[in-house]
This record gives C-alpha cells, sequence and structure tokens, in this order.
C-alpha cells in the first residue's frame, strides 16, 4: 500500500471512530457493557497504542535498526495484515486481556483530552508517514506487543485496522 494510500485509510478509520462518538450522549465515555471497556478506555488505549508508534517513528533510523533490525521479508499487503491480527487475537485471548487490564477510565475532562491527542497523534503520523521514505517504510522494523517485530509499513497499515477494530466494537457493543 502506497504512503498516501495508508494516510487516506488512517483518515478514514479514524473519522469513523470521531463520528460515531460525535453522535453519543450524556457520560457513555465511562459506562460500557458488562466486562467490557467504556468507551473511554478504548480511546485511552488508542491514544497509547499511536503515541508508541509515533514515538519509535521519532527515534533516528540507526537506533531502529540497531535496536530492533531490519526487516528479512517483503511487506505485506494490508489484507494479510489485518488478518494476521485477528488470527493472533484469537491465539492469544488470554495475552490480550493481560495486557489492556490496567487501562483506567478516563473523567469527562480527561476524555475530551484524549480526542484532542488521538486527532493530533493521527495527523503526526500521518506527516511522518509521507516524509519517511519507502526503502524506511519497508525495511526498518519496531516490535508488536501480539504480533512480533513488523516493517514500519505494516504497523502503520495496522494502526488504521486497530482504529476500526475498536470502532466497530464500540458500535456493536455501545449502541
Amino acid at each position: 500500500m502506497e504512503k498516501q494510500a495508508i494516510n487516506n485509510l488512517l483518515e478514514e478509520k479514524h473519522q469513523e471512530l470521531f463520528n460515531w462518538l460525535n453522535k453519543q450522549e450524556n457520560n457513555y465515555w465511562e459506562k460500557g457493557p458488562d466486562g467490557k471497556w467504556s468507551a473511554g478506555q478504548h480511546i485511552q488505549h488508542l491514544v497509547d497504542s499511536i503515541k508508541k508508534l509515533n514515538y519509535a517513528l521519532s527515534m533516528p533510523s540507526f537506533l531502529l535498526k540497531y535496536k530492533f533490525g531490519k526487516a528479512n521479508r517483503e511487506v505485506r499487503p494490508y489484507e494479510q495484515v489485518v488478518q494476521r491480527y485477528r488470527d493472533k487475537l484469537v491465539e492469544n485471548k488470554e495475552k490480550a486481556k493481560t495486557y489492556n487490564a490496567a487501562v483506567a477510565t478516563p473523567s469527562e475532562k480527561e476524555f475530551r483530552q484524549l480526542l484532542k491527542s488521538l486527532h493530533n497523534q493521527k495527523k503526526k503520523l500521518q506527516n511522518k508517514t509521507q516524509r519517511m521514505s519507502d526503502k524506511k517504510l519497508n525495511s526498518l522494523i519496531v516490535p508488536h506487543p501480539l504480533m512480533g517485530k513488523m516493517p514500519l509499513r505494516e504497523i502503520i497499515m495496522w494502526t488504521a485496522y486497530h482504529t476500526e477494530h475498536h470502532t466497530k466494537d464500540l458500535i456493536e457493543n455501545y449502541s
């Protein structure tokens, strides 16, 4: 997937999330179905995730290469990245639960700040993606807690799907 297509996908998936959030009423950010995250926890998780990626993308290339190595395979297409993630979620339900257990429910003020932060972090990611060379996007890798090491292009594509995944969860369980 080309850089502009990735950025368009990021924009589309985040806009779908913001559209759903804008339609909600009252204190939806703090209440969720039994045993499920609140909308606020979903947003906290997405902000934490994208911030970590933006931080990694801010590191000098040589440092990423030194810490994590270089890709030893071709970049997977978007659909394959999505399917691998779905498969990993099924295989690692308990690991995912443990990893996500400590996400706190934000207050209304914190939630409003998180929404601004998510928007800003998405814009940062789009800018970083656009400015980075195709060679770096394809060869530099970073670790994902569930998927292992991934080329930057893949983890940025995954970020778009990650947003879609949480938006679908919100729509299905909270509407």
